[in-house]
């Protein structure tokens, strides 16, 4: 979960790691440091516990100066955050400096086999041990070959690692390598001067031209260029893929927070998802990049989908859409827990991941399982080359651009929108799909991106959401309900509550309120229903009778206009008409927008919530 950056060129390196730290500090914040050789041909390691503006202080009040420079913004695994386990941890001649995402998990053999031969250790992390190996494999038996002494390290771990290495006895030279699932690396093209990063945002500002490192890969990354090898040493051939995000997408510009931005973009990242993949004349939806062919399509006799958090919930309306307008069974399950039950997966199955990061080591770990299985993989992702992407037989792009609250928001409705796109592509190949239905939903697809955009503007002039607010952010427990296709919703909008406001909300179908959570409604505990005029709305009508007779408060995400639930209710979060199915999508930005106005409210750091990252590479 951790976030790297990495620069070698003729600039100052601080300016240039630091700057992507901030767009890497999604990844964690519990410390963060960076190391740079200078003038002098020293290393100079600058770390502080907390945020990166700890850091941004300390160099300040301490500047270091050199061209060549590696950064690391933690999210604590072994050892609790201070500054002694913060990044880069330094060799005992202080000659090398190593930063890591991922864990060791044979770290307690190691450290000590390595106490044994003296040793000795500074921090509570799982990362010291890497620089104490390669130091020791650099001074004996590797004969001052770094990259030698960085293979033979990585063959000693357990567990996955992506790690970048920095020494002044090679001071013209970043070495990175990756082993197993442990987020990604990305190598960075420029001109005379080279970049590593983590993710993405953390060099867009710089560079467009970039590769992707695979598991057990290395990389030697000097200002002229890099060179790829796997861990063995026999090289590897890597083309560049170019990335097209706005480098202004990843800035948060006129907003307080990145995920009220994010909020905001929607109705704009949903026109670039639905862009140039529908057909009009031949009511047609085109997905290439999946790879199924409609004979494929055809044979399918399951569909699965893996995913984790917010992007389960997506995998959940999924579901209702690709059952409905395939006639296809689908099982959702949370790829945390697939790979460990023994999954039935058949070469007429398709597995589907959805992982915004591509990089989300239970879902890469969930694909693993399908591959074995010899299931057709595929996964829905916003990571443009992320290892989801690259190691399943297709995939589809969400298109959302750079999501950098912590909190899911347009990837969310994005991952939704393409699961419909989807839906409609299988029902079609499959012959459930009629011409006819097929142009009347996919009429009501293309008007999706303007009701979004009506919608979001209409909230963010109103003020009623910080007045909701104001009402409410005293409250402990929340209720969230929802039926049919929009009980994946209230599960959404109780996560995004608890999320980034840190108040208890949980998430249930309406119709088992009474089995249970109908024992905790009273006066203190507000319920929000997701009631729009759909096939169930006379049953969500009845649970918010049942809620109100118990004293409860009420909030209904509720069509605009409808009078009849208003009169029942005591506040209404108002959504335009859509068709049935797409109206989740809707439904779920007033509740965005609910949970980010009572973080804000409450004080909560909204970005950047306690415990959380964003692209979970650990297990």
């Amino acid at each position: 979960m951790c976030g790297i950056v990495g620069y070698i060129g003729s600039q100052e390196a601080a300016p240039i790691v630091l700057h992507g730290l901030r767009q890497l500090e999604y990844r964690g914040y519990d410390s963060a440091g960076l190391a740079v050789i200078g003038g002098d041909g020293a290393l100079h390691v600058r770390r502080e516990a907390g945020k990166l503006l700890n850091l941004e202080r300390c160099i300040e009040e301490n500047p270091v100066a050199g061209a060549i420079g590696v950064g690391h913004t933690r999210w604590a695994t072994h050892g609790p955050p201070s500054q002694r386990n913060a990044h880069p941890h330094s060799s005992p001649d202080g000659d090398l400096v190593v930063v890591q995402n991922g864990i060791v998990e044979n770290f307690l053999e190691l450290r000590n086999d390595l106490e044994r031969a003296g040793y000795l250790f500074r921090s509570d992390t799982d990362t010291e041990v890497i620089v104490h190996l390669i130091h020791r494999h650099y001074h004996n038996g590797s004969a001052g070959d770094l990259e030698r002494a960085v293979r033979a390290a990585l063959h000693a771990l357990h567990g996955p690692s992506a790690i970048v290495v920095l020494s002044t006895r090679h001071p013209d030279r970043l070495i990175a390598a990756r082993l197993g699932n442990a987020g990604g690396v990305t190598i960075g093209y420029g001109a005379g001067e080279m970049y590593v990063a983590s993710d993405i945002p953390a060099i867009l500002r710089h560079t467009r031209e970039v590769a992707f490192l695979e598991s057990r890969q290395m990389v030697v990354v000097t200002a002229a260029g890099a060179t790829f090898t796997d861990l063995d040493g026999a090289p590897v051939v890597k083309e560049r893929t170019r990335i097209d995000w706005n480098p202004m997408a990843a800035e948060k510009g006129e907003f307080r927070h990145f995920m009220q931005k994010e909020i905001f973009e929607q109705g704009r990242s949903l026109t670039d998802t639905l862009r140039s993949r529908l057909d009009f004349q031949r009511h047609t939806v085109m997905l290439d990049s999946l790879n199924l062919a409609p004979d494929a399509a055809r044979r399918l006799a399951k569909l699965t989908i893996v995913a984790c958090g917010t992007s389960y919930y997506a995998g959940l309306v999924g579901k209702y859409y690709i059952e409905r307008l395939a006639r296809l069974p689908v099982e959702v399950d949370y790829a945390s827990e697939f790979r460990y039950r023994q999954p039935l997966v058949a070469p007429d199955h398709l597995v589907l991941a959805i992982t915004q990061s591509g990089e989300t080591v239970d879902t890469l770990a969930a694909l693993e399982e399908a591959r074995a299985g010899g299931a057709f993989t595929a996964a829905i992702v916003n990571a443009i080359g992320s290892q989801a992407a690259r190691v399943t037989d297709g995939h589809i792009y969400m298109q959302a651009g750079p999501e950098i609250g912590v909190a899911s928001t347009k990837a969310f409705t994005a991952s939704v929108t393409d699961l419909f796109l989807l839906a409609i592509y299988l029902g079609h190949c499959r012959g459930v799909l009629g011409d006819a239905e097929r142009a009347r939903i996919i009429h009501a697809l293309s008007t999706l991106p303007g009701l979004a955009g009506q919608l979001l503007e209409e909230a963010q002039q109103s003020g009623y959401y910080q007045e909701l607010a104001e009402r409410y952010h005293g409250f402990f427990n929340f209720l969230y309900l929802g039926r049919g296709i929009n009980y994946p919703i209230a599960r959404e909008g109780a996560l995004k509550l608890k999320e980034i406001s840190y108040i208890h909300a949980e998430g249930y179908p309406a119709g088992e309120m009474k089995h249970g959570p109908i024992a905790l409604v009273d006066a203190t505990m507000p319920t929000v229903v997701v009631a729009p005029r759909d096939g169930v709305y006379d049953k969500m009508i009845s649970q918010v009778e049942q809620v109100k007779a118990r004293s409860g408060p009420v909030l209904a995400v509720a069509h605009a206009g409808d009078d009849a639930i208003r009169a029942k209710v005591d506040h209404v979060l108002p959504i335009p008409a859509t068709d049935e199915l797409l109206t989740p999508i809707l439904a779920v930005m007033p509740l965005q927008i609910f949970a980010y106005e009572m973080a804000v409210r409450r004080g909560a750091d909204v970005d950047q919530p306690r415990n959380l990252a964003k692209s979970v590479t650990v297990e």
